[in-house]
């Protein structure tokens, strides 16, 4: 499956953005999707991922910010932030696996190329 992430930009402190991914090769509806996001100097981290079944599961640190969901007849999951903080600017990557839903970017074995979020007033 072939995964690409759109809707990345600069956006000020307090904006919202949603991001999309697309996925082609595959029909997403039988894949635990992800998304994760590294920022400069870091390691990628967890997100949040939306199970086959749509169970969703976010990290501390975006829950009640960020909405994770999916649309399985657009074969596209989003991202729906809001109330960005400059601590939010990341490459943001959406990412696809098929036996069960997992937080470690390890368990993932389909990437998208990364969308850049930058935060900055």
């Amino acid at each position: 499956v072939q995964l690409q992430a759109s809707g990345g930009g600069l956006v000020q402190p307090g904006d919202s953005l949603r991001l999309s991914c697309a996925a082609s090769g595959r029909t997403l509806s039988t894949y635990n999707m992800a998304w994760f996001r590294q920022a400069p100097g870091k390691e990628r981290e967890f997100v949040a991922l939306i199970s086959w079944l749509g169970t969703v599961v976010y990290a501390d640190s975006v829950k009640g910010r960020f909405t994770i969901s999916r649309d399985n007849a657009k074969n596209t999951i989003y991202l729906q932030m809001m109330s960005l903080s400059p601590e939010d600017t990341a490459l943001y990557y959406c990412a696809a696996r098929q036996y069960g839903p997992v937080s470690s970017p390890a368990g993932y074995n389909y990437w998208g190329p990364g969308t850049l979020v930058t935060v900055s007033s």
